[in-house]
């Protein structure tokens, strides 16, 4: 598996300076939550520092390297190819990157969508990319706060905001999102 250093070399080379500083905040983040959730620190750093790690691939790439690997493209993702990226970043921490660790790599996949039954590191990765300290939208605030004191449930609101977001554009609503809320409610998180 790569170094710390090198994922950040590959991520300086591959990104944004933008989203570069947006992965250091949910490194930060992570960090933070893994530390009050008693997870593996070194894991919640190393999927944080990978997560976007294809997010700057164009749509053509992300379609590409998903056919080429058998990642299932559905109707939501033909429409939307940027959710792609979130599975292409597995591809590329595992095939690039060399990272073995299975949670890790689906920590890295489903950190748009979420998912049902989502691993803790994987619910600790969605909500890092979430609250990290440059993201300024309204409510980032008190879903911060929320995150520290019961994940679930900040897991739970997170899912409300980005289907309103996503019903308010008037797109495709990604059916991991659904099952992940619906499965947090049926969980007894309200």
């Amino acid at each position: 598996m790569w170094s710390e250093e090198q994922i950040k070399e590959y991520l300086k080379a591959n990104l944004k300076a933008k989203r570069y500083e947006h992965v250091l905040g949910v490194k930060e983040s992570a960090i933070k939550l893994a530390e009050i959730y008693h997870d593996d620190l070194e894991k919640a750093k190393i999927a944080a520092l990978v997560h976007d790690c294809a997010k700057n691939m164009s749509d053509d790439q992300l379609i590409k390297i998903s056919k080429e690997h058998n990642v299932h493209i559905n109707e939501i993702c033909k429409e939307s190819p940027q959710l792609l990226h979130g599975p292409v970043g597995a591809i590329i921490a595992k095939e690039t990157m060399e990272i073995e660790d299975k949670d890790l790599l689906n920590s890295v996949a489903y950190h748009t969508t979420g998912r049902k039954d989502m691993s803790l590191l994987e619910k600790i990765v969605y909500i890092a990319d979430y609250i990290e300290p440059n993201r300024t939208f309204p409510g980032v605030e008190s879903l911060r706060s929320l995150a520290y004191k019961d994940l679930d449930l900040a897991l739970l609101k997170s899912f409300d905001n980005t289907i309103k977001f996503v019903i308010d554009r008037g797109q495709l609503l990604h059916l991991d999102t659904i099952e992940a809320r619906n499965y947090l409610l049926c969980k007894g998180h309200k």
